[in-house]
């Protein structure tokens, strides 16, 4: 068994020169909202649901985006309505939002 249930890695890169880049949509005060709303919620810790940082993940043109693993499930997102949806659906009921998958 995995140490996590699920692990969530949010790309919050920043490109140079106004290149897309998923930190141009507020990646990273999105993933603090994430993580906080997993704490809040009771799923944070081994055995649960772990929210991390990724550099670069090379899907720029479809940011901001974010994998859920063990999966691989890839999800882009605009708001913290989409983010509480992947927490609701996927990582505590376990169905694919297919509506944000990529």
């Amino acid at each position: 068994m995995s140490y996590y249930q699920y692990h969530v890695f949010f790309c919050t890169n920043q490109r140079d020169a106004g290149e897309q880049c998923c930190e141009q949509c507020n990646a990273t005060e999105i993933r603090g909202y994430a993580k906080a709303r997993i704490k809040e919620l009771g799923l944070s810790g081994q055995g649960k649901v772990r929210i991390n940082t990724a550099g670069c993940l090379d899907r720029c043109e479809q940011g901001p985006v974010l994998v859920v693993y063990p999966e691989g499930t890839w999800y882009s997102y605009l708001d913290r309505e989409d983010i509480d949806e992947i927490i609701n659906e996927h990582l505590i009921n376990g169905r694919v939002v297919e509506r944000l998958k990529i």
